[in-house]
């Protein structure tokens, strides 16, 4: 039985600045417009999966350390990920 990918069709409203460079990639890469964004939003997903999972780790490596320098480094570390440098 063959287990093919449903699709939605999704419409979103993009600036033309975006839209262009889009285009643009689409255009080097050899791609339809559509099928370049659904690359760039995939690429985006496992960008803040990856993000997430080094948050996690680094709260771990926090929470398990007993070095008081260490603590206020990945401290400070977690920060800048919250709430940016």
């Amino acid at each position: 039985m063959s287990t093919a990918k449903k699709t939605v069709r999704q419409s979103v409203t993009l600036p033309a600045s975006t839209a262009a460079k889009v285009r643009t990639l689409a255009k080097t890469r050899r791609l339809s417009s559509n099928r370049m964004l659904v690359e760039l939003i995939e690429n985006g997903i496992e960008a803040e999966k990856r993000k997430q999972q080094e948050f996690f780790e680094l709260a771990e490596r926090f929470r398990d350390t007993d070095d008081p320098e260490e603590a206020k480094r990945l401290g400070d570390e977690l920060g800048r990920m919250v709430f940016g440098d």
